[in-house]
């Protein structure tokens, strides 16, 4: 249906997962198992279901998947959050973390409000 590589929103979600990644590698080993595999199963999350959205025949498919995109954006913004008040992330790493994701929210439902 739709060629996922030439959407912006999917090209910025490709490239927010990696600063994800290059975040949560600081973070202290005992959460290995938790909040760093959540937030990078929430990053990867995004471009994933906006791939297979796309590749879906009928607009009301791709829209259900752009729905599980947004909801993983909101998700991962909550780690950041607690992240955040952990100490795991500093003041000048999170405002752009959450202005980045922000803007891809906008983007997820820009583009999910433009389908019939």
């Amino acid at each position: 249906m739709n060629n996922f590589r030439e959407l912006v929103v999917w090209q910025k979600s490709i490239a927010y997962v990696i600063k994800i990644y290059e975040v949560t590698r600081d973070f202290p080993n005992e959460e290995k198992f938790n909040l760093v595999s959540q937030m990078q199963r929430a990053a990867t999350s995004v471009p994933s279901n906006i791939a297979e959205g796309a590749g879906r025949n009928t607009n009301i498919s791709f829209k259900h998947f752009l729905t599980i995109s947004i909801g993983s954006t909101h998700e991962l913004e909550t780690q950041i959050i607690i992240s955040k008040q952990l100490g795991y992330i500093n003041e000048d790493s999170y405002g752009p973390l959450v202005a980045d994701l922000n803007s891809i929210q906008k983007m997820l439902y820009a583009l999910h409000n433009s389908l019939q």
